[in-house]
Parts: structure tokens; C-alpha cells; sequence
């Protein structure tokens, strides 16, 4: 695959989420931008996240069928209670989810569950792990992103690549056209319009945080390729089978400023 430039584009600052020097009650723990996802969907035996689902919360599937998603993204802007984190200014992540859903007073909260997430900053990983119970890993990740524009005749193309376990690996995507919203009831609008994601912590209780944002603009891909060491110990062997087939739908979404808010506290 050829080298594709590199586009570090400024973010309208209208857009950024601005918080006080420390937190409000009631208000986010954690702000910053996320831009430039590339999501790559794949269907999976449900048996596979059995074991992998928090407490109070159950698969949620897109016409009946199980999904998985490699997501690769850029994290601008990260403040943590309102504060910058030191030397972390901006930096790229790529992680592994899947889809839960929690009914509440017959509210139904739709979300996310991580199964892998990796970063390069040692800062960030050691506090989402020791303070948050994520499964994030440190790892090297970069980016290669030309956006559609006349000039490329309408056509773009999106990578994110991490290094782990010695190995590099690649989430490719190529678009076409405008952006637009997902259509209503769509795969690409089950896996991207998620207002939750929750956490099994350590003593078997769930954490759930609450995510703002606009709505997300898309580019449904015209191809896609996942290049993974599937088969190795970073995701583990049980999703070599769904993540060595073609993905069943991927995007780019333009995404926005993010904020998110502890909720509901532990299940």
C-alpha cells in the first residue's frame, strides 16, 4: 500500500468542549475531541462474549447478528477534570468493542464495552487502568489520512497501524463522496450513535459513563482491510475466525467534541 499523507487538521474551535480548571458536580470527568474514526464491523458468535458482558447489561445485536468493531481515532484536546494532561496534547488510539444494552425505567441505554484499547502515552494508560479498570495496553499507533476533495476526485483513503507484539497491524479504509448522517437503522448507525460504555470492574460490579457528542458525519467505505495478527495474544484466538473474514460494513466518521460523565455508579 502506498504511503499516503499525513493531514493534521485544525479543529473548528467553536466545536471544542471548554470545562473549568476543575470539574463541576454533575459534570464531565473527561473532554477532548475525537476525529477521523475508522471503524471496521465484523459479526461474531455470540458464545465468544459471554463471559465478556457486565453486570446489568446484555448483548445488543443489529438484526439479530453479534458485532465486533476495530476502531482507530484521534484524541485531541484530552483534559481530565478539567485539567491537560502533561505532554499529552494529542495522540492516536485503536481499540476492540462490542455492543451492550441496559434497560432503565424503560429507558434503553445502548453502548460500548472494550475489549482491548490501545496508546501510545504511559500516562493515560496507567490511570484508565488503575483508575478505571479499562483494558488498555501501551502500544505505538500513527495515522495516514487523506479526506476526500475535488482534487482526488472525490476519493479518500484512512489508515491507523499499531505496533504490538513486534508486529504491525492495519485498518484501511477507503471513501468516497460527502459525509453525511447514518441512515436510521443502519449498521453504520447501530455501531456509531452510542451514548454509553460501561465497565465490568475488578469485584464483579459495573461502571457506567455517559458520552456526549453531535451527531457524527460518515463516509460508508468502498473497501476495507483489516491486516491483524488475529491469531496472536493481543485480541486472543477466539476472534481470529470473525476478524480473518471481510468486514460486514466500515466508515470513516468526521466525529466532534466529546465529553463523559460518570453515571448511574456501579451495577
Amino acid at each position: 500500500m502506498s504511503r499516503l499523507a499525513t493531514v493534521d487538521r485544525r479543529c473548528d474551535p467553536a466545536s471544542r468542549i471548554r470545562t473549568a480548571a476543575r470539574s463541576r458536580p454533575g459534570g464531565p470527568f473527561l473532554t477532548g475531541e475525537w476525529r477521523d474514526l475508522v471503524m471496521l464491523n465484523f459479526e461474531v458468535d455470540p458464545a465468544l462474549l459471554a463471559g465478556r458482558v457486565p453486570t446489568g447489561t446484555e448483548l445488543d445485536t443489529w438484526r439479530g447478528r453479534t458485532l465486533i468493531s476495530i476502531v482507530g481515532f484521534r484524541f485531541l484536546h484530552p483534559r481530565l477534570h478539567g485539567m491537560p494532561l502533561p505532554f499529552h496534547r494529542h495522540f492516536d488510539e485503536v481499540n476492540l468493542r462490542f455492543y451492550v444494552r441496559r434497560e432503565i425505567g424503560g429507558e434503553v441505554h445502548r453502548g460500548v464495552v472494550f475489549i482491548k484499547e490501545l496508546a501510545p502515552p504511559r500516562l493515560i494508560v496507567w490511570t484508565a487502568r488503575l483508575l478505571y479498570g479499562e483494558h488498555f495496553e501501551t502500544a505505538r499507533v500513527r495515522r495516514e489520512l487523506r479526506l476526500p476533495t475535488p482534487e482526488s476526485r472525490g476519493r479518500g483513503v484512512a489508515t491507523y497501524a499499531w505496533r504490538a507484539r513486534g508486529l504491525w497491524n492495519r485498518a484501511t479504509v477507503e471513501v468516497a463522496g460527502e459525509p453525511d448522517l447514518p441512515a436510521p437503522e443502519s449498521e453504520e448507525a447501530f455501531v456509531v450513535e452510542r451514548t454509553r460504555a460501561f465497565t465490568r470492574r475488578r469485584d464483579g460490579s459495573t461502571r457506567e459513563y455517559r458520552v456526549t457528542h453531535p451527531p457524527w458525519r460518515i463516509w460508508r467505505a468502498t473497501s476495507a482491510e483489516l491486516d491483524c495478527d488475529v491469531v496472536g495474544e493481543l485480541y486472543g484466538p477466539e476472534f481470529a475466525r470473525a476478524l480473518s473474514r471481510p468486514p460486514t460494513s466500515a466508515l470513516l466518521a468526521d466525529g466532534s467534541a466529546v465529553a463523559v460523565h460518570r453515571d448511574h455508579g456501579r451495577v
